[in-house]
């Protein structure tokens, strides 16, 4: 009896320093309470089997009754860890203060009859240690506990194996294994072999069963096993510092970036030392107040280390922040040439596209002044409308005329040469007629507006430009609307005419009156001025009247030095 209790004690130590071997800060808590139990309740049976009276008996049995009262609670709290079913802290705060009252009552033995009662006697028979007892009602009370216990665990590693996918099925079958022999044990050990407990031989099998378990715990939890392989490999550096910027510690990766760290105490605050003022403190104070600037790009000595921070989280709270370091050299490296790559992209599209709307822009001209080649006109007539067109807008950009934009008034300038695009749908013998119109003749000239807005919008349809679109084709399409309403081709209304069309009218009408044509001798300033104003609030909009008058000085001053 001696033996057998004095080698399962032997075991079980070995067992546990074997654990304390592999133990890592990872380890639920309950395996370790486990690991260091079983020596202690083995050690309560090594006790009781070398006792020499009923006092030396008693104490032995008051230590192994440790494993029946906690151990029993702790494996149970251990497998449903284990099996990733969480205990409340109600639970669990009953469960060990039950325990606990039951083992006071264990310690009462030989003073109260609540566990024991006191008629008991002491003798060895055979090697055989015996206490003849009485149990009391607590001893009722701690078997129903111990079968508590079992079956909780019990219970726990089925349910696992049906519903636990993620419980390694390895593990399930140990845990049942460890659980099925401790019950054994505890129920039917005194029958196997008579007189001896088998209940330290049963603790010694699970402790060899959890050393399996905690061996494969290392590969099968892999957060843990991802962080560790990430500090072990040296390409993340780590600092820690509290909510007062002081200095918790750091890896060696982070030392070999930061070869600083080594001249800061721990414990101590970061302002300490000059250069981490500049740095880490700053990075910690911006952090604070806004989170959101997480990330920091520090270079040095060549290289791009990308610094991301997050706050230190103890499993419970955030007890201060924390440093992730890795060296971001080569991803820089990449964007920046990625970044040079889209810029001559960029440049060379821009050229393109400057080079295709030029030529667009040239073909609309070549067109227009191939249709003005026609015309009865001296020539010149698309070159002097764009230049009126300017100069009136230059007016009414310096009032901020409705808000119009300059991209606007730019697009209007270059539109203003497609105004007579419709003419080359005209007859030459109209177009070019000396004198003139006859009414019928007249009809098919003011079709040249409509047929202009029909040319203009197949030029530009499918055009990115679409502002420029609408502006191209209602110059060409109603440059010759009145404001009274008697213009064509719609006869259009006041505001009913797009603002575009009614810029243009003045600029065409004008210069109509000065320019020289094969039928007529051009007109002086002062008449073609009284014509305009005339004109206004009838044939023009009586809002430009103020432009016009503004910009007559230079539509005067350009005409002058041009012969037309």
């Amino acid at each position: 009896m001696t033996l057998f209790y004095d080698t399962m004690l032997a075991f079980s130590l070995v067992l546990s320093i074997v654990y304390l071997a592999m133990w890592h800060k990872h380890f639920n808590i309950h395996i370790t309470l486990v690991f260091v139990l079983v020596p202690i309740t083995n050690l309560g049976f090594s006790m009781y089997g070398r006792a020499k009276n009923l006092e030396e008996a008693l104490a032995a049995k008051k230590i192994a009754y440790i494993g029946g009262c906690f151990l029993l609670m702790f494996i149970m709290f251990m497998v449903f860890s284990l099996c990733h079913i969480k205990l409340s802290r109600f639970l669990r705060v009953t469960l060990m203060s039950l325990s606990s009252i039951i083992y006071i009552s264990v310690l009462s033995i030989g003073y109260s009859d609540v566990f024991y009662e006191s008629d008991m006697t002491f003798e060895v028979a055979n090697g055989i240690v015996k206490i003849n007892k009485t149990y009391g009602f607590m001893h009722n009370i701690f078997i129903v506990i111990v079968i508590t216990y079992f079956s909780m665990s019990i219970i726990a590693t089925v349910y696992s194996y049906f519903r636990k996918n993620q419980v390694s099925r390895t593990m399930i079958y140990l845990l049942c294994l460890s659980e099925l022999v401790a019950m054994l044990a505890y129920f039917a050990g005194r029958k196997i072999i008579e007189g001896i407990e088998l209940l330290p031989a049963s603790y010694v099998f699970a402790q060899i069963m959890y050393l399996i378990i905690i061996y494969k715990i290392t590969l099968y939890d892999v957060s843990d096993t991802a962080i560790d392989s990430m500090v072990e490999s040296g390409s993340t550096g780590f600092i820690s510092f509290d909510f007062k910027f002081r200095y918790l510690g750091s890896n060696k990766t982070a030392k070999k970036i930061f070869p600083e760290l080594y001249e800061l105490t721990v414990d101590k605050p970061i302002t300490d030392l000059e250069i981490m003022k500049t740095t880490a403190l700053k990075w910690l104070e911006d952090f604070k107040k806004d989170d959101s600037k997480n990330k920091i790009y520090y270079e040095k000595n060549s290289k791009v280390f990308l610094i991301e921070i997050a706050y230190l989280f103890d499993g419970r709270k955030n007890r201060g922040y924390q440093f992730f370091i890795t060296d971001d050299t080569k991803n820089q490296q990449y964007i920046k040439l990625i970044d040079s790559f889209n810029d001559e992209l960029i440049n060379e599209v821009a050229q393109k596209t400057a080079s295709i709307i030029d030529m667009h822009d040239k073909l609309i001209i070549g067109m227009a002044t191939m249709v003005e080649s026609r015309d009865n006109s001296t020539g010149g007539h698309i070159k002097r409308t764009s230049q009126g067109v300017k100069l009136l807008t230059s007016e009414m950009k310096k009032d901020n005329y409705l808000d119009l934009t300059d991209e606007f008034y730019r697009k209007l300038i270059k539109a203003a040469p497609m105004h007579d695009l419709g003419k080359i749908a005209v007859d030459d013998a109209i177009l070019r007629k000396p004198g003139k119109f006859t009414d019928e003749e007249y009809a098919i000239m003011k079709t040249h507006a409509a047929e202009g807005a029909r040319i203009v919008h197949s030029i530009l349809e499918g055009t990115e430009d679409e502002q420029f679109h609408i502006i191209a084709e209602n110059v060409a399409h109603f440059h010759h609307e009145r404001w009274d309403g008697s213009g064509y081709p719609n006869g259009l209304k006041g505001e009913e005419i797009p603002l575009e069309a009614r810029i243009m009218a003045i600029a065409d009408v004008y210069d109509a009156l000065v320019s020289k044509r094969v039928y007529k001798e051009k007109m002086s300033f002062e008449d073609a001025n009284r014509i305009i104003m005339e004109g206004m609030g009838t044939q023009f909009d009586k809002a430009l009247e103020k432009y016009y008058v503004q910009a007559r000085p230079n539509l005067e001053r350009y005409y002058s030095s041009i012969d037309c």
